[in-house]
């Protein structure tokens, strides 16, 4: 496996060597909002079907209702991730991290409601019941580590699951996804 040389630019906003594809679903976050926590999702559209462009059309507005039976219930949605990583490993950002993604609706963390407030959302390709990617496990630890250095508030006890921010409302990134073997990749 190629190892990637990842960056976080000097500003905190992107990554670097990685698609870029900016989402209108973002805004400024509140003022004096501290970075220090990182929420892992699991995504696919349509359900449980890999590849193509359809994450990128839902994230940018462009998801054509007709496109799938699905695509007619979620289409209209307003959503965004900082980050997405593929089933193959690669990673494209939509959001610069300084910016509020919009990822994680109702949620709570610690008593804090409204976790896209000092969150960094990273969407994993896949579902709750299929085994996420080496690929997708070896990236992810390599992000993490440089999320980690750069908001030194995130610690493995801030880095959490949608599920466990936004219990009975969601289930991502769902039982397939190995916390455990995730962590055992961190150098923190």
């Amino acid at each position: 496996m190629k190892k990637q040389n990842y960056q976080i630019d000097e500003q905190g906003e992107w990554l670097t060597g990685v698609r870029s594809i900016l989402s209108p679903n973002c805004d400024e976050r509140p003022e004096s909002t501290e970075i220090d926590l990182l929420v892992i999702h699991g995504i696919s559209l349509p359900p449980k079907e890999y590849g193509g462009d359809f994450i990128d059309q839902l994230f940018t507005n462009t998801l054509d209702a007709n496109g799938h039976p699905y695509f007619a219930e979620i289409h209209e949605l307003r959503v965004s991730s900082h980050l997405l990583i593929d089933r193959k490993g690669k990673v494209t950002q939509y959001v610069p991290f300084t910016m509020r993604a919009w990822h994680a609706g109702e949620s709570v963390f610690e008593g804090r409601c409204q976790c896209n407030d000092f969150a960094i959302g990273i969407e994993l390709e896949g579902c709750d019941e299929e085994a996420y990617c080496e690929a997708q496990y070896h990236t992810l630890a390599i992000v993490t580590d440089l999320i980690c250095q750069r908001w030194q508030k995130i610690t493995k006890d801030r880095i959490v699951s949608h599920s466990d921010i936004a219990p009975g409302r969601k289930t991502d990134p769902g039982p397939a996804f190995d916390k455990d073997y995730y962590f055992s990749l961190l150098k923190l």
